[in-house]
């Protein structure tokens, strides 16, 4: 993911939401969130244009404050929102802690299901499984995809087994043939190179506040894509740590600032009941 590609305006809106809005019970002015996105080099009717589809997908609710239009989140954007808080502080980057498990998954569709075959890989692919074979997937650890296949419609043509490598099997091996490892090391480095700078020094107060919205989004937009493979059988200068390390080192630097900047520039008001 490159960093013109993070700054979509919906992947920008739900950092800002999980930052200054989740847990807090709390809805935002349309205007404060203009106002920020546009020191993102986001424009007014891009960002009104997501918000209104936002609240079409369920992710955001209005709430009318005189003549002023306030934005909270839903159960469904709260959750969203707490999967990628999951995954950026408890999950992690770096799986070092993996016990020999894998997920495998077979499925055999009829040839003319192209749209389902497609739309199957897609998901697998999502949540973390590579093509070790033509119709068999596979995925470090144990991994859950009954909702996704039922979401598909497909439970019937697909079996899901765990595993465990036999004794010998090269699994370094394997997992350069199942995934793309430069593809996914090259989104590490590149991050590494764009925000390394910003490990010592500091922006305005006002600048730190999209600053780390970029970092966020760009960082849960690399660590979303990566399966997280055990790191035992990655090459010895996976940089996937390094990153890391340089995310919450930016992080930290800017958040002082950014939470100077959010209390002088938002407006928030508590979160109304819906009917």
């Amino acid at each position: 993911m490159t960093g013109e590609e993070s700054l979509r305006p919906q992947s920008l809106m739900l950092t800002f939401l999980g930052d200054q809005v989740l847990g807090r019970d709390v809805c935002v002015y349309s205007g404060s969130v203009i106002d920020v996105f546009a020191r993102a080099g986001i424009g007014e009717q891009a960002t009104r244009s997501t918000l209104t589809r936002m609240v079409g997908r369920d992710l955001l609710r209005r709430q009318r404050e005189g003549r002023r239009m306030y934005f909270g989140l839903t159960d469904r954007s709260a959750a969203v929102l707490r999967d990628g808080e999951r995954r950026i502080w408890q999950t992690g980057a770096v799986n070092r802690h993996w016990d020999g498990t894998w997920t495998l998954l077979g499925f055999s569709l009829p040839e003319s299901w192209q749209r389902q075959r497609h739309d199957l890989r897609s998901q697998l692919t999502w949540s973390g499984f590579g093509p070790l074979f033509n119709g068999l997937w596979i995925a470090p650890g144990e991994v859950d995809v009954s909702a996704l296949v039922a979401e598909l419609g497909l439970s019937a043509h697909v079996k899901v087994f765990r595993a465990h490598a036999d004794t010998g099997m090269d699994i370094g091996q394997m997992i350069e043939e199942t995934w793309e490892l430069s593809d996914l090391a090259g989104h590490y480095e590149a991050f590494v190179r764009r925000w390394q700078p910003w490990e010592d020094g500091l922006p305005e107060a006002d600048d730190a506040l999209v600053l780390r919205l970029r970092l966020q989004t760009e960082w849960l937009g690399i660590v979303r894509r990566d399966p997280r493979l055990p790191v035992k059988h990655l090459p010895d200068d996976w940089p996937a740590d390094q990153a890391e390390k340089t995310f919450r080192s930016v992080h930290d630097r800017l958040s002082p600032l950014a939470r100077d900047a959010s209390e002088r520039l938002l407006d928030l008001v508590p979160a109304r009941p819906q009917a």
